[in-house]
């Protein structure tokens, strides 16, 4: 009992204060072992003038249209079958989507952030992570790209590709277009929300394996937010996945709800900056000049 009471006794006294908690615990700005990016200027001109800023485009587009090659491939080859037991099934077509982002995000990652879908651009640019200009420029390449991919499968089996939906995102009889919102809003959510924290300039900081390894939660979130809500809505999550779809597949039940998979993860995105910036990050309380 003495030693235990010596133990109680020196923990006490190692901190004598009690210790300040949330805004109040902060760091001082020059004491910081990472420093966040300058936010991004909301109009950007000199942007247009760099050959990065279209190499960055041209990685979104090519990013977005194996993506969707890849993806909408494995779904027609599920719902083409009599029986989900001789294909990968909806564990099959969650992997799909989730290592093809895990595999896209780790190549382009440095050359164009790695987002190859609206509702993350969204987020980023209401983080101010990015300028207005960039934004809409990698948002008409995202949706090009997708475009094209999908295009590409209805060349290769133009009769499975019209006779099964195309992969075009609807929302599944027996759920409400209240429900495939909510759903949208949700998944988006996690996906952006892992999005932000793996990239975190802090947690880099911290742990130096975080950027090297960044890819693979963000390709897990997808995977999950696809086994969840493949029943629902076929999971968007991602505008140009779902344009890309609807515009080739082109049959009207497809284009009846295409709304909510753009009004959900634009939501989804915004809830999610917000939530990262604001709560966990508290950054307006650091910075008078950020916004």
């Amino acid at each position: 009992m003495e030693g235990k009471e010596e133990d109680v006794r020196l923990g006490a006294n190692k901190f004598s204060e009690r210790q300040p908690i949330g805004t109040a615990a902060q760091v001082p700005e020059d004491s910081k072992d990472y420093r966040d990016s300058p936010p991004a200027l909301l109009f950007d001109p000199s942007e247009l003038g760099s050959w990065s800023f279209y190499r960055a485009g041209i990685a979104k587009f090519m990013a977005t249209f194996l993506f969707l090659y890849i993806t909408v491939l494995t779904v027609m080859g599920v719902v083409k079958s009599s029986t989900k037991c001789s294909t990968v099934g909806i564990q099959g077509i969650a992997w799909a989507f989730g290592g093809m982002i895990f595999a896209l995000v780790y190549c382009t990652a440095g050359i164009s952030g790695g987002h190859i879908n609206p509702a993350v651009t969204f987020g980023l640019l209401l983080a101010r992570k990015l300028s207005l200009t960039r934004a809409v420029y990698y948002m008409i390449m995202q949706c090009l790209g997708a475009i094209c991919g999908a295009g590409v499968v209805k060349g290769f089996q133009k009769g499975i590709y019209d006779g099964n939906g195309g992969g075009a995102n609807v929302v599944a009889p027996g759920y409400t277009k209240g429900d495939g919102l909510g759903a949208e809003i949700v998944g988006t959510f996690i996906l952006v929300y892992t999005v932000f924290s793996a990239t975190d300039a802090k947690r880099n900081a911290r742990d130096s394996h975080v950027p090297i390894l960044a890819p693979l939660p963000i390709g897990f979130a997808v995977f999950l937010v696809h086994l969840a809500t493949i029943p629902i809505t076929g999971t968007g999550i991602n505008p140009a996945r779902s344009l890309g779809a609807a515009i080739i597949y082109n049959k009207s039940h497809a284009w009846n709800d295409h709304w909510i998979f753009w009004v959900g993860p634009f939501i989804g995105a915004a809830l999610a900056a917000m939530y990262h910036q604001i709560v966990i990050r508290a950054i307006p309380f650091k910075s008078k000049d950020y916004y």
